[in-house]
């Protein structure tokens, strides 16, 4: 009887350390993931990577992306499926542990046609877990690591003009537009437009312009946009102002136009300075066919006969000799027939 409990005693003991083995698995504590940039522009690629901090001879691990910024290009480290949203890299050791991995990677490829700022996680999990000769097993990493990047498009500055043609007359409006423009702007979702001046002394400017609710504002007194700021952003923006210039007096001044982000303390997006003559009335500038007219008056002017006008003695003096000799030549005609 105290054998057979002794047997069962031993049976007991194995069971119970075998199974503390299986069920009590020992922790990765040096794992680290990494992503080789942090913002992608469409059409870059981006390799987030698993370092295990130890070699392993057998592991799954799965990486879920968004599909509607990044597609799958690549991995090393096992073997691969891909379902739309995640992929999966498997990886055992058929030698028996003399060919471990400690680490293995993913590469994925932004999108094309991207026209905002996107931010999104690629977030890694892993389990089967185990040491180079299948033991010891490691626990498995339900808790998804994010690596946060950013798919964006390659944004362009965003350029402030203010247009006009011809001259500016002092105390007279001028027809201008203040215009915002980018091949690819950088969305903000509150922004206003600002204006300084520099005049003469003793003089000044306005640049007025009507709201939606027809109310006129002074652009370098008040600014444009609502109190929040106007949104702006994405491929070729143009944002169009029209405004009416009035400058009392003749001279130089400098205008400098500024886009600001309500967002981030009133910083400043863009800016740019324009100097401005005023003068005091419109220059003229010949016409083409005035020129042509007066180039045609100087050329008569200038012209000179190439002979003399006849007067009418001068006539006299060729014609009468001419008279002369026919007569006679007839006189003599007659005579000869008469003979």
């Amino acid at each position: 009887m105290k054998k057979m409990v002794s047997i069962v005693a031993i049976f007991l003991v194995l069971f119970l350390l075998s199974f503390s083995i299986n069920v009590y698995a020992e922790t990765l504590d040096n794992v680290t993931t990494s992503v080789d940039k942090e913002i992608v522009h469409p059409g870059e690629t981006v390799k987030v990577t698993v370092n295990f901090g130890q070699e392993l001879g057998a592991y799954t691990v799965d990486v879920a992306y968004d599909s509607n910024l990044l597609e799958y290009v690549s991995f090393e480290g096992g073997t691969q499926n891909d379902n739309g949203s995640r992929i999966r890299v498997v990886f055992h050791d058929e030698t028996g542990g003399s060919n471990p991995r400690s680490s293995m990677s993913v590469t994925f490829r932004a999108k094309e046609n991207i026209i905002t700022s996107n931010p999104t996680e690629l977030k890694i999990t892993a389990n089967g877990l185990a040491g180079p000769t299948a033991s010891p097993s490691y626990d498995a990493i339900d808790t998804p690591i994010t690596k946060t990047i950013t798919v964006e498009p390659s944004y362009a500055d965003y350029d402030i003009d203010l247009k006009y043609t011809g001259d500016i007359i002092k105390n007279q409006e001028k027809d201008m537009k203040i215009v915002v423009s980018s091949s690819m702007g950088r969305s903000y979702e509150h922004t206003r437009i600002l204006a300084e001046a520099t005049t003469p002394e003793g003089e000044t400017v306005k640049l007025l312009g009507i709201d939606n609710d027809m109310l006129e504002h002074d652009i370098i007194e008040s600014g444009w946009g609502k109190d929040e700021g106007d949104p702006i952003g994405g491929k070729d923006v143009v944002k169009e102002l029209d405004v009416r210039g009035l400058f009392s007096g003749a001279g130089e001044y400098s205008i400098i136009l500024k886009l600001i982000n309500r967002d981030e303390s009133d910083n400043t997006i863009a800016s740019k300075t324009l100097n401005i003559s005023v003068k005091d009335e419109e220059t003229q500038t010949p016409t083409q066919d005035n020129n042509n007219q007066d180039n045609n008056q100087i050329a008569q002017e200038n012209q000179k006969p190439s002979s003399l006008p006849k007067t009418g003695s001068t006539v006299y003096y060729i014609v009468l000799p001419a008279i002369v000799t026919i007569i006679a030549a007839s006189y003599l005609y007659v005579n000869k027939k008469k003979d």
